[in-house]
């Protein structure tokens, strides 16, 4: 049964990303901008212009366009990035492990804090202590990413610089990785020097990024736990005399995790398109960065490429929740 489940929710992804790459390849042909037109000098012919949209492929038909394009995908070739003159595969290759590595870091970033706070919040329910962070995560809640990253920048490079402003990792220790995971790698080769640099970068875009989940996590944790310690099962744990930590610890949390993980998932397909707008402040090198320089240069291979991957991704995570949930839950596994 559950191989029926991944196979038809597999099926349901490919008829998705179908219907993604059909809606992104018509609207960038049908929004106003010609690519060509942002790469040819002033002096270029009209030969020379028929030149080059011959060599990306866009003097074919829209039709044809699509069909060759498609194609290419099935044998793994999205073509070439008009700007950077490389193959998209390659150059989504080299900076995708980038923000996967930070997206990871802010949802722990997130996970620890919005469960230690939702935590501290039910211990101390019913006080003054739950309605002050009940205060402070409503304001959190209403603060976006890139507000985040900005009074982090404030604080942390320029009011009290301690921490580096842009960047991955400095030059000078660039070299020697085997792979684009340079934060895992540092940390399963031993090198925790380099691995302190690049976290030292990671810092303040990781921490933009997971305060927001956390605070959704708090929210919804808190009253989730808030329910569960009302239940039968809590009171009769209780009476025998658990104290009021191991109540929340061991009895309500596992029953109340679920839900929260369930939003967690959906909510870390947002974290990682808010990469977009937080990794272009930090001038962090991953797909979010690379897709705001798509756009401005109208890299139309780069452009469709990068919409699949993040399609690809959001796809993934859901069908990654849906069956952990699933795994937890008895009930849904069952049904």
């Amino acid at each position: 049964m559950l191989l029926a489940v991944i196979v038809r929710r597999v099926a349901m992804a490919l008829v998705t990303l179908a219907g993604v790459a059909v809606i992104v390849f018509v609207l960038l042909r049908v929004v106003p901008g010609d690519p060509v037109a942002m790469m040819i000098s002033p002096g270029a012919t009209a030969a020379d212009i028929a030149a080059l949209k011959a060599r990306y492929g866009l003097d074919a038909p829209i039709p044809e366009q699509f069909r060759i394009w498609s194609g290419g995908i099935i044998t793994g070739d999205f073509g070439t990035s008009i700007t950077l003159h490389v193959h998209v595969t390659e150059v989504l290759a080299s900076r995708l492990p980038a923000t996967i590595e930070l997206s990871l870091l802010a949802l722990i970033v997130a996970v620890v804090l919005g469960g230690s706070v939702a935590i501290a919040g039910t211990l101390m329910r019913r006080t003054i202590g739950e309605t002050v962070i009940d205060g402070l995560n409503s304001i959190m809640l209403a603060v976006p990413d890139f507000i985040w990253a900005l009074a982090l920048v404030l604080l942390f490079a320029v009011a009290i610089p301690v921490l580096p402003l842009t960047g991955r990792i400095d030059p000078a220790l660039a070299e020697g990785f085997a792979t684009k995971f340079y934060l895992t790698e540092s940390a399963l080769t031993g090198r925790f020097d380099v691995g302190g640099n690049i976290l030292s970068h990671m810092v303040m875009p990781a921490l933009a990024l997971g305060l927001p989940l956390a605070a959704v996590i708090v929210r919804l944790l808190k009253q989730s736990l808030k329910e569960a310690m009302l239940q039968d099962y809590v009171l009769l744990a209780r009476i025998k005399g658990f104290r009021e930590l191991r109540l929340v610890l061991q009895e309500a949390l596992r029953n109340a995790v679920g839900p929260t993980l369930a939003l967690t998932g959906v909510q870390f397909t947002f974290l990682i398109g808010g990469t977009v707008i937080v990794e272009r402040i930090f001038a962090y090198p991953g797909i979010g960065n690379l897709a705001i320089d798509a756009v401005i240069n109208r890299d139309f291979p780069l452009i469709q490429g990068l919409v699949l991957l993040f399609g690809l991704i959001f796809i993934l995570i859901n069908i990654g929740v849906d069956l952990t949930v699933a795994a937890l839950n008895p009930r849904l596994r069952h049904a």
